[in-house]
């Protein structure tokens, strides 16, 4: 038996259930499909299990994408004032970290809950642990979408599955085999938001900084972030590493400022003056990790007191903790991967309602779109905003 629906959305995630509630406000029958055992799965894991919902400095500026106009009409129409409304309707409870990053107070389940609290109070049907095995054009109009639990007919088709970042949760790259079928262009895609590794060589060489946290400045090229740099076993990470990944391309260096708030040279100029028999480890200690201090310190090849050291060589010290360059030899891959970068090409897409310009009623929305945000919110922004615009127009 034949199933039929306004519209069909596959993908129970972010913007598949946020495009589900808008089409249902507006009248439309709705049936959301996923492979997974539970909707929202990015959702619930995210922010360390509270769900860094949206960032209140959202906007365009805060996204790559081959077209850095695309995602302006979408985020212009659903803002972080929208979404903090409709959490504020469902009485979560939220708070501000840093940087305009919002989480939930108790639990990312709080967010799940309330997408699916609003897709029910408008008759949208959720069908969960369900495989897609074909989706075809109907001549007529609409699509055929063939799959384990039956046959479904549709006017409007929504790709909302995501990209290929953490395999593990189930991510594919099924979004961009759709777009390939129906003619639509693609933009490679790369993992994003992610850690750098280094070479073996170079990896030897910072083995004991492994597990050391830093404020630092990355950067690469004219972009840099201010946020905290982790040395790992495999390389770099945190937030700063996480940021300025996006943007780092193969065979590119990137620059580290460790405590850029500070001025290093002058700290140890002014050690100097205080107290010349203390040593440049030591001096260094005061503003940054023991262990980070003294690898400093032994690449500069100093062994000395610093009442024998000339501002010449306390500023080469310095240099090496605020003006170290690195070559990253990759990154952790999709296995750790945030987002991914790239995917359907946003110049075959109408930037007010996310349609195929060649393709009526075929739509896709937040991760598989070339849209990509920062880290801390501007992704799930990206989902509401996305997701809201595709359902205005299906």
């Amino acid at each position: 038996m034949t199933e039929k629906c306004n519209v069909l959305i596959l993908g129970a995630g972010a913007a598949g259930m946020m495009c589900a509630i808008r089409a249902g406000q507006r009248g439309r029958s709705v049936i959301v499909i996923d492979h997974a055992k539970a909707p929202g799965e990015k959702i619930r894991i995210s922010g360390g299990g509270r769900c860094n919902f949206t960032n209140i400095y959202a906007g365009p500026k805060n996204y790559l994408s081959s077209n850095p106009h695309f995602a302006k009409s979408a985020l212009a129409r659903y803002t972080p004032s929208d979404f903090i409304a409709l959490v504020g309707k469902h009485r979560i409870p939220w708070h501000e970290k840093t940087l305009g990053q919002l989480f939930c107070d108790d639990s990312a389940k709080d967010i799940i809950r309330m997408l699916l609290a609003e897709m029910q109070a408008v008759g949208a049907k959720l069908r969960l642990q369900t495989e897609i095995a074909s989706v075809d054009a109907v001549p007529t109009g609409g699509f055929r979408v063939s799959t384990s639990s039956g046959v479904i007919e549709t006017d409007s088709l929504v790709l909302a599955t995501g990209g290929k970042s953490i395999p593990k949760m189930g991510a594919t790259g099924f979004a961009y085999r759709i777009a390939e079928q129906f003619g639509l262009g693609m933009i490679e895609t790369r993992p994003g938001l992610v850690p750098l590794t280094l070479e073996p060589t170079q990896l030897e060489k910072l083995a004991a900084l492994s597990g050391v946290a830093v404020p630092a400045e990355i950067s690469h090229g004219k972009t840099s972030f201010r946020e905290a740099l982790l040395f790992t076993h495999r390389g770099l990470s945190g937030p700063s590493i996480l940021q300025i990944s996006s943007y780092w391309k193969e065979g590119d260096s990137i620059r580290l400022r460790l405590e850029p708030e500070l001025d290093v040279a002058e700290h140890l100029k002014a050690a100097k003056k205080v107290n010349g028999r203390q040593s440049a480890q030591t001096a260094l200690s005061e503003i940054l990790p023991k262990r980070l201090a003294q690898h400093l310190v032994e690449r500069a090849s100093i062994s000395t007191h610093l009442a024998d050291l000339s501002d010449k060589a306390l500023n080469a010290l310095a240099a090496h903790a605020q003006d170290w360059q690195i070559k990253p030899s990759g990154s952790e891959g999709y296995r750790t991967a945030e987002v991914t970068l790239g995917g359907v090409d946003t110049s075959h897409l109408d930037s007010r309602s996310m349609q195929a310009k060649t393709v009526p009623g075929l739509y896709f929305i937040g991760e598989c779109v070339d849209v990509t945000g920062w880290l801390g919110g501007y992704n799930f922004q990206w989902a509401w905003a996305s997701g809201y615009a595709a359902g205005e127009s299906v």
